[in-house]
């Protein structure tokens, strides 16, 4: 026992390492952890104080307790065995595909992440590329929903700024999941998303168990509370105009209400800008019929620079404005009784007649309609028109930057100018020739709004 005992150097350092590991698990890092989580608890406990919704114990649950949560699941895990017995393969195999996309699927929120980094970088991005402009909401009846209710916003789809946007122009409210497409799962974006919330969905997958185990995932979110954002949509609008509802996310919370349990209420929300970033990605993907967008993150990074050297060199623009409208809340437990099918047709067809109702209507979108319906106008002729169209929409939200609709006539016209998608020659404004089509996209976004005749009252 008391004999000396010769080692190499390297397996001394190796035992070492080993013993120092084990003692860090056992002892110090279970310290740690436990440390870092109490000043957590502490910090969001003062952060539910003045959120209008507090962050519900569902989101902060650890990923790696939700993930085990989901797969064992006994929906999912019926599913699992028939989907073992219908393709001809062992249990585990199918079993370790259902872990496979609950990791896919579950988010890993922080709340550090959401309101340390998100919120703050939401809000500075927002305001250096837009004149934000938060207009018509229902104050008093966003305030009288059930606090113990589960809140949905609903939103229709014109860029990924949306994301951006709502959350923080939604940022005294609560904490909100996204579920965010394939476009997101791009290492280091993916962990960033996943940290403030978001989900990823396979949004044309066909496989049975991956739809079981993302309708079981939405079933808890909704049922523990879980604040939600979605796209009734289901994608980017590429013409510019409002899209048909797609029913997957609304059946599954439809399928996973509990009327005994928590109300579902959701909040119309409506988005419209004056530029749209991805306008020319979206139209020329409308061209070709397809969705397969043709941008590259080196693309983006490269316009994205080209931004800051403007702003570098003073001559930085921000795109006009962009309107966020809040609409009436609807609750799912006083929406009516049906069969599950025609319940969800008829709150996506709902929801969809809602958002359009409240659809901002900015100076592009304005100028771009009666342009392109009126051809070649000088700036009288425009603003003539424009105040004609206005009164002509008495019932839409529009939005005339200080209410004035000379200066709105001018906003409108140098950001379409700045564009290059109109140009004055002899004292009129005029369309450029190939570009009706990026005129058409921004007059689509309210289209729905405007009078049907082809001549509007008074001309």
């Amino acid at each position: 026992m008391t004999q000396t005992v010769e080692l190499p150097l390297w397996l001394f350092v190796l035992i070492v390492g080993f013993a120092a590991v084990t003692f860090a698990s056992h002892f110090l890092f279970p310290s740690v952890r436990w440390f870092f989580r109490r000043r957590l608890e502490r910090a969001v406990a003062r952060l539910n104080k003045r959120l209008e919704r507090p962050i519900e114990p569902f989101k902060l649950a650890r990923r790696h307790d939700m993930i085990q949560r989901l797969i064992h699941d006994p929906q999912v895990a019926q599913a699992a065995a028939d989907h073992a017995a219908a393709e001809g393969i062992p249990d585990n195999v199918a079993f370790e595909q259902v872990r496979r996309y609950a990791r896919e699927i579950v988010p890993g929120f922080s709340a550090f992440a959401y309101f340390g980094f998100a919120i703050r970088a939401a809000r500075l991005l927002s305001n250096a590329v837009y004149r934000v402009r938060l207009g018509h909401q229902d104050e008093q009846a966003l305030r009288a929903i059930d606090p113990n209710a589960t809140v949905i916003f609903v939103m229709n789809h014109r860029s990924n700024m949306d994301y951006v946007l709502v959350t923080y122009l939604a940022a005294n409210r609560s904490a909100l999941s996204y579920a965010v497409g394939e476009w997101a799962r791009v290492w280091p974006l993916s962990r960033l998303i996943r940290a403030m919330g978001a989900y990823f969905i396979r949004r044309r997958s066909r496989n049975d168990l991956y739809r079981k185990v993302l309708a079981a995932y939405v079933r808890l979110a909704t049922r523990g509370g879980s604040t939600q954002a979605m796209f009734p949509e289901g994608g980017l609008s590429l013409d510019g105009g409002l899209a048909p509802p797609k029913l997957g996310l609304l059946k599954y919370i439809v399928q996973g209400y509990d009327p005994e349990g928590r109300d579902v209420v959701f909040v119309p929300v409506a988005l419209n800008y004056d530029r749209v970033l991805e306008d020319k990605i979206l139209t020329s993907a409308a061209r070709d019929l397809e969705r397969r967008f043709r941008a590259r993150i080196g693309l983006v990074a490269l316009r994205l620079l080209r931004q800051l050297w403007l702003w570098v060199t003073g001559r930085y623009h921000r795109s006009g404005y962009a309107g966020v409208n809040f609409g009436r809340p609807l609750s799912l437990a006083g929406f009516g009784a049906g069969s599950e099918g025609d319940i969800t047709k008829m709150l996506a067809q709902e929801l969809m007649e809602r958002i359009s109702a409240i659809v901002p209507v900015l100076p592009v979108p304005l100028i771009a309609a009666i342009l392109l319906r009126h051809g070649p106008l000088s700036r009288a002729a425009v603003e003539h028109r424009l105040k004609q169209l206005v009164a002509a929409m008495p019932l839409a939200y529009v939005h005339i930057p200080r209410d004035n609709l000379a200066y709105a006539t001018e906003a409108g016209l140098r950001q379409l100018l700045r564009r290059g998608l109109v140009t004055e020659a002899g004292g009129k404004v005029l369309p450029v020739e190939g570009r009706q089509e990026l005129l058409a996209f921004y007059a689509n976004s309210i289209r729905h709004l405007l009078p049907d005749t082809g001549e509007l009252p008074g001309m």
